[in-house]
């Protein structure tokens, strides 16, 4: 640890990196009851801390080594901090990236003076690629974690947090891809602060450092989930496997709806979009903290990126309301008949409804999706569903189910044959507690409802697909009933999408 003390205290990241700062959150700290600070090392130039090991490990090369180019294998962040540092310094940077890289951080890095080469499916194929192309024409390899140099780098963050929070600290919560950042930190705090619990965090589907502790030795997995792309690494270096054996407190893993929430409590608390591997840390502080297993003191989070793509916030969006178990997602099953719907949602009372699925079928019972807004987290879900069966309705708790989330959710309808008189309307109406329940309320059991779908997207108006069975005769009188309900509509019936899938 002294080495690594006396490395990071040498360093040369300040010529390029910032000290970030270390700002407290103060809605999730006054929700968990705990003093929760984060680390924003998604305000470095590069959005990201790699950043400070790439640029520690660069100004050390000699003469030489600096003709002769650097080269480096990346999904992203250490690329950006390659490419970067080489700029600033007058040398080659050549970045090897895999195919599935975000493109926003491929622009980064042409951005900042890096040469990109696209290679394989994930960060090993490309690091097998990149070494081939450093024998071939002699580049130097700057690996983004398993060197001392690069490890030093990202230990001045420890250094920075212990100077900004001299007080007491529980824990630090630090993110795990390859252990870079693990290994700095730990090295520095544990030598002046060892009662302070270092805590790594990695995502279920890529805890590549907990297989390799649990193994003895650094193992390659089979595979990994690519969502935090940043920490997605199959196997973790021999140095950073070294040191975080021997110094972390623990390892914490957390799903990717748990990532997906922690996002959103950034954003809640500064406005700041983290990507997946920035928000990993704040995932495993949360969930120690809400099992009880958090130390007293300061709760300190990294955030360690912010490159993310505009299109996987549909995605952080859509399961954040669940990864923090604010919504319920469940099948129930209800009498086919005009009013079941109220009935249902009367049950429910003020809760606010987030999604209704529901297609008709020919039989005594109506299968729905429903999502249901959740306060009390997964105490009040059950208490949900005992009431609902309490009142004889069928119920399976979808909350947890992969292909409920990702697909079921989406696809529930479909064409049904012999269905008389059916016609479709869009309805708006604003968005507020209740406002489902009214709209329902509002509409006549002489028609049958036969097709709704709603999902609360988060604006200011409601929107909702309805089906329903009008004879020709009646058509009158049912437009004269829905203009009654005061909300405004569209009429769908002959739109190509509903004349084709529903």
């Amino acid at each position: 640890m002294q080495d690594y003390v006396r490395r990071i205290l040498t360093s040369s990241v300040y010529e390029v990196a910032e000290e970030t700062p270390l700002e407290p959150m103060t809605l999730l700290s006054a929700r968990l009851g705990a003093d929760v600070l984060l680390k924003r090392e998604d305000m470095q130039p590069v959005f990201s801390f790699k950043i400070r090991g790439a640029h520690n490990r660069i100004a050390q090369l000699s003469a030489p080594e600096r003709a002769r180019g650097v080269i480096c294998a990346s999904a992203g962040n250490h690329a950006q901090g390659v490419a970067l540092s080489a700029n600033r310094l007058g040398i080659r940077a050549i970045v090897v990236m895999p195919t599935t890289t975000p493109e926003i951080k491929i622009n980064a890095v042409r951005k900042r003076g890096g040469e990109v080469v696209l290679f394989g499916d994930g960060f090993d194929a490309a690091r097998g690629h990149a070494a081939h192309l450093a024998e071939k024409h002699g580049y130097v390899v700057v690996h983004p974690f398993d060197d001392p140099d690069v490890i030093a780098g990202q230990g001045t963050i420890g250094m920075e947090l212990l100077r900004q929070h001299p007080g007491p600290i529980g824990a630090i919560y630090v993110p795990i891809g390859g252990g870079g950042l693990a290994a700095g930190i730990a090295a520095f705090v544990k030598f002046l602060r060892p009662e302070i619990r270092i805590i790594g965090v990695e995502p279920e589907e890529a805890a590549s450092m907990q297989a390799a502790i649990a193994a003895g030795h650094p193992v390659a997995l089979d595979q990994v989930g690519l969502f935090a792309d940043g920490v997605a690494v199959r196997q973790v270096g021999e140095e950073t496997f070294r040191i975080c054996r021997e110094l972390l407190d623990d390892i914490v893993t957390v799903t990717a709806d748990e990532i997906c929430a922690a996002i959103k409590d950034i954003f809640d608390d500064h406005r700041a979009i983290a990507e997946p591997a920035g928000a990993l840390a704040l995932a495993g502080l949360r969930r120690q903290v809400e099992q009880g297993a958090a130390p007293q003191g300061a709760l300190i989070a990294i955030n360690s990126g912010a490159n993310v793509n505009f299109d996987r916030l549909r995605y952080v969006a859509e399961r954040a309301e669940i990864g923090e178990r604010a919504e319920a997602l469940l099948a129930v099953e209800i009498p086919e008949h005009p009013g079941s719907y109220r009935s249902f949602m009367r049950l429910l009372g003020p809760r606010s409804i987030t999604e209704f699925n529901y297609r008709f079928a020919h039989g005594a019972s109506a299968k729905i999706f429903v999502g249901v807004k959740l306060t009390g987290g997964d105490a009040e879900k059950h208490e949900i569903i005992a009431l609902l069966r309490g009142n004889r309705l069928g119920v399976i708790d979808m909350t947890d189910n992969e292909v409920a989330k990702l697909h079921v959710r989406y696809m529930v309808g479909g064409r049904v044959a012999d269905l008389k008189d059916e016609v479709v309307y869009r309805f708006q109406f604003p968005e507020r507690p209740g406002a489902l329940l009214k709209f329902l309320e509002g509409l006549n059991d002489a028609w049958n409802i036969s097709l709704f779908h709603y999902r609360n997207h988060g604006a200011d108006y409601g929107r909702v697909l309805v089906g329903v069975q009008v004879p020709v005769e009646t058509h009158a009188d049912f437009i004269a009933h829905i203009d009654a309900v005061g909300f405004p509509y569209w009429e769908e019936t002959n739109n190509p999408a509903y004349r084709q899938f529903l």
